[in-house]
C-alpha cells in the first residue's frame, strides 16, 4: 500500500494544484476512436515540467511518447475492466470523499472559527454556571417555563445575593451542591460552543442573559480571565489521607519525613517508586502525563505543578483532598503556535458544535444556488398522510403509495419523487423528534430533506462544477488503474521471471563493472600524534585489536576503525588511497587524520547478477514496460493529430 501511495503522489503532484486552462481544446490523439485532448496533455507537462530528471522528458515529441503510453495502459487496464474491481472502487471513492471536503466545507467560516478558536485558546477562563434543564427538542411551554425560572434567578443575583450560593439551591448541575457552580479554567473548546461564547463575551465579575445549549439555559459569572500557562509535566509523590474510608492520622508527619530526605539529596524518583501511594505513577517514579489547566480534578495540585521551575523544581509537602503531595518539575509546554494548532484545531471543529455553522453556510449557498418548486398539491397530501404515530414511533409509509409517486421537486436535473421523502419520513421516525403539531414537524422535515439532497446532488456534480476537482479525479481514477495494471505486468513479473532477468543480464554485462577495489581497514583519528603511532603498529603487522586496546578505553574513544570493500572512488576511502598492497601514509581531510591498509586487491571487472540485482531490475522494469507498450501499440490503433500538437508545441513555448 505504501508503494502505491508513492506512486500515485509521483503522478499526480502535477493535479493537486489548480490549474485554468483558458485554450481551447481540441483533439490531440485518439486510440481506437477514443479522444484525448489538448487541453489535459498540456496541463500535464506543465506540471510535470519540474519534476522530471531526463531532459529528453522534456522535448515535446518524446514526451508525447511518453503519454500516449500511459494512455494506452490505462486503456489496456479498462479492457481488461479491472475498473469494475471492488477493491479499486472502494480505494476511489474514499479518495474523493477525502478530496471533495475542500469543495464541500466554507473555508472562509472554517478560517474565522480556527482564528476565534486560537484567540480564545491563548487565555483561559473561570467560570461559575446555574443550569435549569431544558431539552433542546422540549415543548415551546416548557422551554418558556425554564426561562422565567433562570430570568428569576437573576434578578435575585443583579440585586445582590450571593451567586454561589442560589447555585448551590437551584442549579440542576449535580455537581453545583459542592462547587456552587465553579467550573474552575478551562479554554476553547473545552465546553460546548454556546457556553463558550457566553463566557468568553461576558465581563469579568460580571453575570450572562441566560445563554441557551443543548442541555438547558445557564446564567454564567465570570470570575477571572488570565493567560493559558500551556501544559507542564511533573512527578509527584502522594500519601492518601484515607485509607478504607479510615483517616490515616500520621499522613502528614510520613509526606513531611519524605521531603526531608529529598532536601537531603536522596533521588524523587526512587522515593516515589519505594514510598508513593499513587499506584498507577509509583512504579515510573512518581511521572504523570503532562496536562493543562482543567484537566486534572484538583486545582490545588495544578497550582502547585505550574508555580514550580528548573530553578525551583521541587515543591513543599501540600494537601488536596487526595492527599498530601510533594511534586517536581519536568518540563513546561507553552502554547503552541498559530500554524502548529491549525490542523488540530480544524479537526476539533469538524467534531464540534460549531461545526454545524460551517455546514449551514455551506446549506445557505446552496439555497440560493437550487431554488427549488414543490408540487403544493403533492405536498399537501404527503402531509395529510403523515399523522401523530410518528410520535409513538408507529407511523409507516401508506401501502398505497401510487398518488405519491409523482415529481415533489426537482434540484438540477434530478427529479424528487413524494415516495422519496415518505421514505425520509419513516427513516427519520427512529429518531424521535419533539416538534409538534405534525404539520409543523412535516415542514421541519421538509426542508431537512431538501437541504440534504442539494447537498447530495452538489456533491455528486463537482466534477462538472470544478473542472480541476475534475482533473484530479481524472488522474486519480487513471492512476489507481495503472498501478495494478504495471504490478501485474511488471513489477511482478520482473521480480519472479529468473530465467529472462539472467538473459536480461547476459544482454546487460558490459553496463556493469567494477572498478578496482580494495579489502582494506581504515583508521581514523582527530589526534595526529596517535596516527603516527597507529602508523608504526602497522608496519609492524600488529592488529586492529592490538590498536583498539592500546587507545581506547570504556570512557574514551580516540581511534576509530573500521573495514570492508571499496571501489576506487568511493567516498568512504579516504583521498589519495593507493589502490595497491600495504599500509598508506598519513592523509588529511578536514580535523581528522586516516591510515589505511590495503589486505587484497581487486580487480576491475563485470559484477555477478547479484551484485548488480537492484540496478539489473530496476533496467529489465523498463525494458519490459518498453516491449509492453509497444505490443499496446499493435492492439490498439493510434492517430495523432500532427497539425494541432504542432499549434500545442507553439502555444507551450510562447
Amino acid at each position: 500500500m505504501k508503494l502505491k501511495h508513492v506512486f500515485l503522489g509521483f503522478l499526480m503532484v502535477f493535479a493537486l494544484v489548480a490549474n485554468s486552462q483558458t485554450n481551447t481544446k481540441e483533439v490531440l490523439f485518439t486510440i481506437d476512436n477514443k479522444p484525448f485532448y489538448t487541453d489535459e496533455f498540456i496541463r500535464v507537462y506543465n506540471k510535470n515540467l519540474d519534476l522530471v530528471k531526463d531532459e529528453s522528458q522534456k522535448d515535446l515529441n518524446q514526451y508525447l511518447e511518453l503519454f500516449i503510453g500511459y494512455k494506452l495502459k490505462v486503456t489496456k487496464a479498462n479492457k481488461l475492466e479491472l475498473q469494475n474491481n471492488t477493491q479499486y472502487q472502494n480505494e476511489l471513492k474514499s479518495y474523493r470523499t477525502q478530496l471533495s471536503k475542500n469543495y464541500t466545507t466554507d473555508s472562509k467560516v472554517t478560517k474565522e472559527l480556527v482564528d476565534e478558536g486560537y484567540k480564545r485558546l491563548l487565555k483561559e477562563v473561570n467560570a461559575s454556571h446555574i443550569l435549569i434543564l431544558a431539552d433542546e427538542n422540549a415543548a415551546p411551554t416548557d422551554t418558556l417555563a425554564a426561562y422565567n425560572k433562570i430570568m428569576g434567578i437573576r434578578e435575585r443575583i443583579v440585586k445582590g445575593e450571593d451567586f454561589g450560593a442560589l447555585a448551590a439551591e437551584f442549579s440542576q448541575d449535580p455537581s453545583a451542591k459542592d462547587n456552587k457552580g465553579n467550573l474552575g479554567y478551562f479554554t476553547s473548546f473545552k465546553m460546548v460552543y454556546a457556553f463558550e461564547n457566553g463566557a468568553y463575551k461576558t465581563p469579568v465579575g460580571t453575570v450572562s442573559m441566560p445563554v441557551r445549549t443543548r442541555f438547558g439555559y445557564h446564567l454564567i459569572k465570570v470570575n477571572d480571565v488570565r493567560d493559558n500557562r500551556g501544559e507542564i509535566a511533573v512527578a509527584h509523590i502522594m500519601i492518601l489521607k484515607n485509607k478504607d474510608g479510615v483517616a490515616v492520622e500520621d499522613a502528614k508527619e510520613t509526606i513531611n519525613d519524605i521531603y526531608k530526605k529529598i532536601q537531603q539529596g536522596e533521588k524523587f524518583e526512587e522515593l516515589a517508586k519505594q514510598l508513593s501511594e499513587d499506584k498507577s505513577s509509583a512504579s515510573k517514579g512518581g511521572v504523570l502525563n503532562r496536562f493543562a489547566s482543567g484537566q486534572l480534578s484538583s486545582e490545588e495540585f495544578e497550582n502547585q505543578a505550574f508555580s514550580l521551575t528548573k530553578e525551583n523544581p521541587i515543591s513543599k509537602p501540600f494537601e488536596t483532598s487526595f492527599g498530601w503531595h510533594i511534586v517536581k518539575f519536568i518540563d513546561r509546554y507553552p502554547v503552541k503556535s498559530y500554524d502548529e494548532s491549525k490542523a488540530e484545531l480544524e479537526n476539533k471543529i469538524s467534531k464540534d458544535d460549531r461545526s454545524r455553522l460551517i455546514t449551514n453556510s455551506l446549506t445557505e449557498k446552496l439555497r440560493a444556488k437550487y431554488p427549488i418548486q414543490k408540487d403544493t398539491k403533492l405536498y399537501s397530501a404527503i402531509s395529510k398522510a403523515v399523522t401523530d404515530d410518528f410520535f409513538s414511533n408507529k407511523w409507516a409509509v401508506p401501502t398505497d403509495t401510487k398518488k405519491y409517486d409523482k415529481t415533489l421537486f426537482t434540484i438540477g436535473s434530478t427529479n424528487y419523487k413524494g415516495t422519496d421523502f415518505l421514505e425520509y419520513v419513516y427513516a427519520k421516525q427512529k429518531g424521535g423528534s419533539a416538534i409538534r403539531p405534525v404539520s409543523k414537524l412535516t415542514s421541519y422535515l421538509f426542508d431537512s430533506f431538501v437541504d440534504e439532497k442539494r447537498n447530495q446532488y452538489y456533491n455528486d456534480n463537482l466534477e462538472v462544477e470544478f473542472p480541476e476537482f475534475s482533473a484530479v479525479m481524472d488522474e486519480y481514477r487513471d492512476g489507481l488503474l495503472l498501478f495494478d495494471l504495471m504490478d501485474k505486468e511488471i513489477w511482478q513479473r520482473s521480480k519472479t521471471d529468473t530465467t529472462g532477468l539472467k538473459a536480461f543480464y547476459e544482454t546487460q554485462k558490459d553496463k556493469h563493472l567494477w572498478k578496482t577495489r580494495v579489502n582494506c581497514e581504515i583508521y581514523s583519528s582527530t589526534d595526529l600524534n596517535k596516527m603516527k603511532k597507529v602508523l608504526n603498529m602497522l608496519k609492524k603487522k600488529q592488529t586492529s585489536k592490538d590498536i583498539k586496546e592500546k587507545f581506547n578505553t570504556k570512557d574514551n574513544v580516540s581511534v576509530m576503525y573500521y573495514e570492508g570493500i571499496y571501489e576506487e572512488g568511493a567516498d568512504a576511502l579516504p583521498k589519495g588511497t593507493k589502490m595497491e598492497l600495504g599500509v598508506s601514509e598519513i592523509t588529511n581531510k578536514g580535523e581528522y587524520y586516516y591510515v589505511t591498509s590495503v589486505k587484497e586487491v581487486l580487480p576491475a571487472g563485470t559484477k555477478t547478477l547479484d551484485e548488480c540485482r537492484g540496478k539489473l531490475v530496476n533496467d529489465y522494469q523498463q525494458y519490459l514496460e518498453q516491449n509492453w507498450v509497444n505490443e499496446l501499440k499493435k492492439e490498439f490503433t493510434v492517430k495523432v493529430d500532427t497539425a494541432v500538437f504542432e499549434k500545442v508545441k507553439n502555444q507551450i513555448k510562447k
